[in-house]
């Protein structure tokens, strides 16, 4: 076979020289930020960029702030990637994957003890906060007809809550106009009592929400207390006030390790449950769940049936396409790890939780909110310190650890705590280093600047071996 000689002054000099990506012009110019460029560059070069870029962020595996789950089997990524491409919301394209979630929702449902004369119903979507938006809906919805039945007036509905809650049940009461009812904390009390729900709802209140596993300590609402004076209200006065249960932290959590607490659909009140799959599902986000104790707790009037897609597919979401791969990952972790992988994993991510829970309180500078650690999840305050949460936050940043700081709400606002979230593949080892770390910190925020450079001095430079 013969060869040509080149002509070199026709060939682009891409095609002339043989460069790493690092050595190549588009490490050498800057890239525009705020506006398309003219031109493009090799798949490789833009991947690098990019990459070195994402560098600044955190270590996903040092985040103790986020719920979220970072770590999933080879398997699942693989199924991942091969259904990344799929729009969820086209069922007649995609038919296995909506089948998959119907097995999901019945999964979830017994998860959740539906009783066996309802029909219970749910759909996944992005997260929790879509999950609450949907379910406070329906519950608004379904106070209106019977408002509208009964002849009074649909003008002003309300909602009671905690100031436990997270954001989203905030904003469900702006954005669908419903008047918010907020209960506040108190010190040392920061979750909800009965007394103070029946303190609050009327004959206008659409839903009570309630909390298992507080994004701000961990905390459970006594939600069997609220549902037994929600009975009895409904005895005397005739107000069939639903419960809500926000379960996007714990709603993956109790079943497996309280399974005997009466906090789900064995209470008559509670009619609907949103649970985050991306949480203690185990799954990569976004993905949430929410759950109807039975068909009648969503009116039809709210289910789209659209058939612009081809067939006829009954749709009830705030968003419309979604991917299909959390839907797809979340099942493999059901058939791949059943009812005792949950629990073994649940009962390894809270004995580690305790573990730190100890470790912290005895060295006399930490108070424990969440007293029992029911969750994984450690919530405490500094005490015997002359800094505060978010200085020793800030310094324990600087180790990489991202553990945040931030303030109780309305009531209990003068109080700030530090959160750490222990998931899955945050190990006992990773405890003890975490711990070290933090009581490096605290010593190192004790000493003046003066002990510092004597610190530093006194340990002179071990790698200096002449």
């Amino acid at each position: 076979m013969l060869s040509n000689k080149k002509n070199l002054d026709e060939m682009d000099k891409s095609e002339r020289m043989h460069t790493t990506t690092y050595g190549s012009r588009y490490f050498a110019k800057s890239v525009p930020k705020y506006e398309m460029p003219e031109e493009g560059m090799p798949a490789r070069a833009a991947y690098q960029i990019i990459h070195d870029e994402l560098n600044l962020d955190g270590n996903p595996a040092l985040n103790l702030a986020s719920f979220v789950t970072t770590w999933m089997e080879p398997e699942a990524d693989k199924l991942i990637m091969e259904s990344i491409g799929k729009n969820y919301v086209d069922n007649d394209e995609y038919p296995q994957t909506e089948v998959i979630q119907d097995r999901v929702v019945n999964m979830l449902s017994r998860l959740f003890n539906a009783p066996e004369d309802c029909h219970s119903v749910g759909s996944g979507t992005i997260g929790s906060s879509e999950s609450i938006m949907l379910g406070l809906l329906a519950h608004k919805w379904t106070w209106k007809l019977r408002r509208e039945a009964e002849g009074k007036p649909v003008d002003k509905p309300n909602i009671v809550m905690g100031a436990d809650v997270h954001t989203v049940w905030e904003k469900f009461a702006r954005y669908f106009d419903v008047e918010l009812k907020l209960i506040p904390l108190r010190e040392d009390i920061y979750t909800i009592t009965a007394q103070d729900v029946i303190d609050e709802i009327d004959e206008n209140t659409i839903a009570v929400g309630a909390v298992v596993g507080t994004t701000f300590t961990g905390q459970m609402d006594p939600i069997e207390d609220i549902n037994n004076a929600l009975l009895e209200i409904k005895k005397t006065k005739g107000w069939d006030i639903p419960i809500h249960v926000d379960g996007a932290s714990g709603g993956f959590i109790l079943p497996f390790l309280y399974p005997d607490l009466l906090w789900d659909f064995r209470l008559e009140q509670v009619r609907s449950i949103n649970v985050s799959g991306h949480k203690y599902g185990l799954v990569y986000p976004g993905i949430g769940w929410l759950i109807f104790k039975d068909k009648t707790d969503l009116p039809e009037e709210l289910i789209f049936n659209i058939n612009y897609l081809g067939g006829l597919m009954p749709n009830y979401s705030l968003n419309f396409s979604k991917g299909s791969s959390t839907i797809i990952a979340q099942y493999y972790n059901f058939i791949r790890l059943g009812m005792d992988g949950y629990r073994n994993i649940m009962e390894n991510m809270q004995e580690n939780a305790r573990f730190l829970a100890y470790k912290l309180e005895e060295t006399g500078k930490f108070e424990i909110i969440n007293k029992n650690v029911m969750y994984p999840l450690v919530a405490v305050k500094l005490q015997n310190c002359e800094f505060n949460a978010f200085v020793l936050s800030d310094k324990l940043r600087q180790k990489g650890w991202i553990v945040p700081a931030y303030t109780l709400p309305a009531k209990a606002d003068d109080i700030s705590v530090l959160r750490m979230v222990i998931k899955e593949s945050f190990s006992k080892d990773m405890v003890e280093m975490l711990f070290k770390d933090i009581m490096e910190s605290i010593n190192d925020l004790n000493k003046s600047t003066e002990e510092k450079i004597k610190t530093i001095e006194k340990k002179g430079n071990p790698t200096l071996l002449y």
